[in-house]
């Protein structure tokens, strides 16, 4: 098993170790929280282990988990890898695109895997249907949520709308030409509602929308590829693959049947895969055991999670 232990222990923070503690891969050795007291009731209530000081941590384990404010990222990153010691960063996984350019750097030279927590990636509505996924040339995605004064410190791009972002550069084989974006701040100092259009090399466009002041919560992403259209509710963890194929010559009465203006027919069909059940985030922290035990790139990589920010904050200056 490998140890490890937690850095940050708020409202995420205690998810991760709860599930470190449940994990058969990981043997939690304890946590570091910079505030001592919510430190010691997570102590009282849980009985988890509090070590006093970052380096204590980090000494004592083989993965340190970053849970932190992203402005801590990349300093408490950069202390683990180079003390040997595997890295999972939250999301977005630096505050800049340099410093995460430094941590995939600095993990190269020190031989250790880094992963970055974007956790829809594991949403089991979109593993169901990434095979499913082929060369999409429109994306359209919503990611509104009810407000919430935690994550209002920084725009709704890097709160909400880069797990739309990173999901996207998953599917989507091809460089970013050109982005357009809008944004609007409502009650926070950064904007609360954004919108972007992001326009790749091969003609593939994506229309992302994200909100942190909607009245209900939403998290919708659709595909749509030659012959198949592809929608993904990560917030219900539902998804519908509807296709395209040659209609028989004799159709049958039930057979949907669609005719273009050249007369060529088409049948509609679905093909819906099975969803099967799971935690993400316990999930993506196995997976990344996975790969540091395999020697195997983690499914999210530093290299993605910078990718990732990059779009983010271009698509924040374009405001």
């Amino acid at each position: 098993m490998l140890k490890a232990g937690v850095l940050g222990a708020g409202h995420l923070g205690k998810i991760h170790l709860k599930l470190l503690k449940q994990s058969k891969r990981y043997e939690l050795v304890g946590f570091y929280d910079a505030d001592p007291k919510q430190a010691q009731k997570i102590v009282e209530e849980f009985g988890y282990t509090y070590y006093d000081s970052i380096d204590a941590l980090i000494s004592a384990v083989d993965v340190i988990d970053i849970v932190t404010p992203t402005f801590a990222h990349f300093k408490t990153a950069k202390t683990a890898i180079e003390k040997g010691k595997h890295v999972f960063i939250e999301k977005p996984i630096t505050n800049t695109v340099e410093e995460a350019h430094a941590l995939i750097d600095l993990a190269n030279n020190y031989n250790v895997k880094g992963q970055v927590g974007h956790v829809e990636r594991f949403n089991p509505a979109f593993t169901a249907v990434r095979e499913s996924i082929h060369n999409p040339m429109f994306i359209e995605t919503h990611r509104l949520a009810e407000f919430n004064p935690r994550g209002t410190d920084v725009p709704v791009v890097l709160d909400l709308m880069i797990h739309d972002i990173d999901v996207i550069l998953s599917v989507v084989n091809s460089e970013v030409k050109a982005i357009s974006s809008s944004g609007v701040s409502v009650i926070s100092e950064t904007p609360d509602i954004a919108n972007a259009r992001i326009e790749f090399e091969n003609g593939c466009v994506a229309n992302l929308t994200s909100s942190r002041i909607s009245l209900k919560n939403m998290r919708k992403t659709r595909f749509f590829q030659k012959d198949a259209y592809i929608s993904v509710d990560f917030l219900e963890k539902k998804c519908e693959v509807v296709k395209m194929k040659d209609a028989p010559e004799n159709p049958g009465d039930f057979d949907m049947i669609l005719q273009n203006a050249e007369g060529l027919k088409k049948q509609i069909y679905f093909d819906n895969p099975e969803i099967e059940s799971n935690n993400a985030i316990l999930d993506e922290l196995e997976t990344f055991a996975d790969a540091i035990e395999n020697n195997t790139t983690p499914i999210v990589s530093l290299h993605d999670g910078t990718k990732a920010l990059k779009v983010a904050l271009s698509i924040i200056e374009n405001f």
